[in-house]
């Protein structure tokens, strides 16, 4: 007999709530005060969600144990199989000596180690973000920062707060569309509003990072630059995200804003060149190399690029998913029933082992080591020495999305949202930190809109404000929640191989975190009561149907075989750059 949710199980919703929200405030407890390990704060904090599902919530123990598990498959699959494919293809240019090409690449447009991170972890992840989503842009970005010399507990921080402003839009745009089903609203109504809050954000997030890494002195030094990053992305954001679609406006934006950058540094560079103060002031003659064997260099990463970006279109994703293996999680599936409906909850575990972004990268990571001259017997030694390095990480992911969906299904998660919703007309302000707290416990913007959505949108009705705001500002706050995620902590860890360092990254990114929260409340609240003129018009809110339409499977193939060609192409231009130059990079084992 299946069974049915509660959202009040102390009959009083404030205390209801406080028990909900045990298993969080342990587990900010144990990253923030204890400074645990990663996998040891994501047992226990599974332990203490399981306790209050059962004996608080009146769930039984297997159905319990079972959402849980169903949590962990999917923080295995698809989340850890982005983390250890990513972290791969990043060794792999270590390994054969491209990465220190790729350095020096880097360097001759800026040595300032603050500009290096806006190009990387700002604008570059954001593109990652926008075609892949998921953990890739932490994962890839930290990794390089680290790998140019950056502490790697700095570089997995800097990079944590860079992935904000592209999130919503992460993805391809899956977290508005996602929000536009849940909500009945038109995902393009939602992406107009959301493209009139987060640009504000966008703006300032590069002079945030700026001061983060060096105060605000740093700022003095580079603002200039930090206005082309910042101000590039955020015009484009709001253009794109208001007349062209909620899947471009990430990339596009990151791309703008890499090239502006790029171009303003050629003519452009600070008086002073910032480095870290354990770096010498100098250093030194910078290694010239030729365009060609740059190109080479950079080619898993632009192979990467091509392959993360096919894998999100909507028709290259409906021939991937012809494979795709779904079944249903026994016990689990439909045997809980929502409160208040007779909607069964349904779980279904989806195997979609090609269409996911990892196997992607993993196909980049191959395409690379043909390309970079490795031998096949040391690629796969490498891939099993990143399984090996990466086994706590992703046990973390495991246990962190096993307490995700452990919350979800018991109604905790709901319990602390309808708590939120008490706030009348203050509601404006609150509602970007229920999308905090719903990417707070689930890693994920898309997720957290599928949990809130529709609750944004009563309590919007009910308080008299427009639901278009509300619900969008559920995604705009959401984003801020993503730097201290577990999971997402957890992914930077990894990348960088700071396992066991995630109460340090907490304990960086959490007044960052809230603060860009209030940031995103006030300008919610000025738009639902002074500056109602922000809000897109519109008539029916309902979602359309052409959004519905079924993706092009003859599209999806000329998508691959165009991709296929441009690397082919590329493989071909590498090699005769090579030949032309007179030599050939060979790789060396041990190297």
């Amino acid at each position: 007999m299946p069974w049915t949710q509660v959202y009040d199980p102390a009959n009083n919703l404030a205390v209801s709530a406080l028990l909900a929200a045990i298993p969080i405030i342990f587990l900010f407890y144990a990253l923030a005060v204890r400074k645990m390990k990663g996998h040891i704060a994501g047992l226990l904090t599974v332990v203490a969600a399981i306790a209050v599902a059962v004996f608080g919530y009146r769930m039984p123990a297997g159905l319990a144990i079972l959402s849980f598990v169903n949590g962990g498959l999917y923080g295995l699959f698809p989340i850890g199989w982005i983390v250890v494919a990513a972290v791969f293809l990043y060794q792999i240019t270590v390994k054969t000596g491209q990465f220190e090409i790729i350095k020096d690449s880097i360097a001759g447009i800026t040595e300032d180690r603050r500009l290096q991170a806006l190009l990387i972890a700002f604008s570059f992840g954001a593109f990652l973000e926008g075609s892949a989503g998921f953990g890739a842009p932490v994962a890839i970005t930290a990794a390089m920062l680290a790998g140019l010399g950056f502490n790697p507990v700095y570089a997995a921080s800097i990079c944590l707060l860079a992935n904000t402003a592209p999130v919503a839009f992460g993805a391809i745009g899956v977290p508005v569309l996602t929000l536009g089903q849940v909500a009945g609203i038109d995902s393009m109504l939602l992406s107009k509003m959301i493209g009139r809050q987060l640009p504000f954000l966008s703006v300032l997030l590069p002079f945030w990072l700026v001061a983060i890494m060096s105060g605000w002195k740093g700022v003095k030094e580079t603002w200039p630059a930090c206005l082309v990053s910042g101000g590039s992305f955020a015009v484009s954001q709001w253009f794109s995200s208001n007349y062209l679609s909620p899947m471009l406006p990430d990339i596009i934006s990151a791309l703008f804003s890499l090239i502006c950058l790029i171009l303003f540094l050629r003519v452009w560079q600070p008086g002073h060149i910032w480095r870290f103060s354990n770096e010498p002031a100098s250093r030194g003659p910078r290694s010239h190399h030729a365009p060609g064997t740059i190109l080479k260099a950079w080619t898993p990463f632009i192979i990467l690029t091509l392959m993360v970006a096919d894998w999100g279109i909507g028709p290259v994703k409906a021939v991937l998913d012809l494979v795709t293996i779904k079944f249903a999680i026994p016990g689990l599936h439909q045997a809980i029933i929502k409160a208040g409906t007779s909607e069964p909850m349904n779980a279904i575990f989806t195997f979609n082992w090609l269409a996911a972004p990892g196997t992607g990268i993993l196909i980049a990571a191959f395409i690379s080591m043909l390309i970079l001259d490795m031998r096949f017997s040391d690629w796969l030694r490498l891939f099993g020495e990143t399984l090996h390095d990466l086994r706590y990480a992703v046990l973390t992911i495991f246990l962190v999305l096993g307490f995700a969906y452990t919350a979800n299904y018991s109604g905790m998660s709901t319990t602390l949202g309808q708590a939120l919703t008490v706030t009348g007309k203050a509601f404006p302000f609150v509602a970007p930190f229920l999308g905090w707290l719903g990417v707070f416990i689930t890693g994920s913007d898309t997720s957290a809109n599928a949990l809130f959505g529709k609750l944004q949108y009563i309590t919007a009705q009910n308080i008299g404000v427009d639901p278009v705001l509300t619900v969008a500002a559920n995604s705009s706050g959401g984003v801020t929640g993503k730097m201290i995620s577990p999971q997402s902590i957890a992914v930077a860890t990894a990348a960088t191989g700071q396992v066991g360092q995630e109460g340090v990254l907490f304990r960086f990114a959490i007044v960052p975190s809230i603060l860009m929260t209030v940031f995103i409340s006030v300008i919610t609240t000025l738009q639902a009561y002074f500056f109602t003129w922000m809000i897109p018009a519109h008539g029916d809110l309902a979602r359309p149907a052409a959004n519905n339409a079924v993706a092009s499977l003859s599209g999806g193939l000329w998508i691959l075989a165009g991709t296929l060609g441009a690397i082919v192409i590329l493989a071909v231009i590498v090699a005769s750059s090579n030949r032309h130059a007179g030599r050939r990079e060979v790789y060396t084992p041990g190297k």
